[in-house]
């Protein structure tokens, strides 16, 4: 094996000598056809122009001339008569005149006397009274919590 690499590389550089020596020796081909002759335009040449002149407009009419007329005036209408107004009649029994409740101080008293516990207020129990009628129950309210 060790005799085998020293005749590998004189081959190689035999190869490589004769590839060159061969290389400079061959020149290349090169393309030596004549060019084509130049293009000549040979067509017939067109027709003279002759010209055409237009046309005429079409004969265009005036219109009439514009007269102006009024418009008729508006018909005639009559008015209605102006309203005047008139008051009703008083009723002829004048209506009673309406009731207003003001609050009273009765009404606190009524309040309190309904949240009392007891049923009997110790130092009220010698004055007169009033008797109210409640859809409910009757109430005693004592006249010394009145005040008018």
């Amino acid at each position: 094996m060790a005799n085998l690499w020293p005749r590998l590389v004189y081959a190689l550089a035999l190869i490589l000598l004769a590839t060159n020596v061969a290389a400079d020796d061959h020149k290349p081909y090169i393309y030596a056809s004549p060019p084509p002759p130049p293009y000549v335009y040979t067509s017939p040449p067109p027709p003279p122009y002759i010209y055409k002149s237009p046309p005429p407009p079409p004969h265009h009419e005036s219109p009439p001339p514009y007269y102006y007329k009024s418009p008729p005036p508006p018909p005639h209408h009559e008015s209605p008569p102006p309203y005047y107004y008139k008051s009703p009649p008083p009723p002829s029994p004048s209506p009673p005149p309406p009731y207003i409740i003001s609050p009273h101080p009765l009404h606190l008293h009524l309040h309190l006397l309904l949240t009392s516990t007891s049923p009997h207020h110790p130092h009220l129990h010698h004055l007169p009274s009033i008797r109210l009628q409640v859809p409910t129950s009757p109430i005693t309210i004592p006249t010394s919590s009145l005040c008018l």
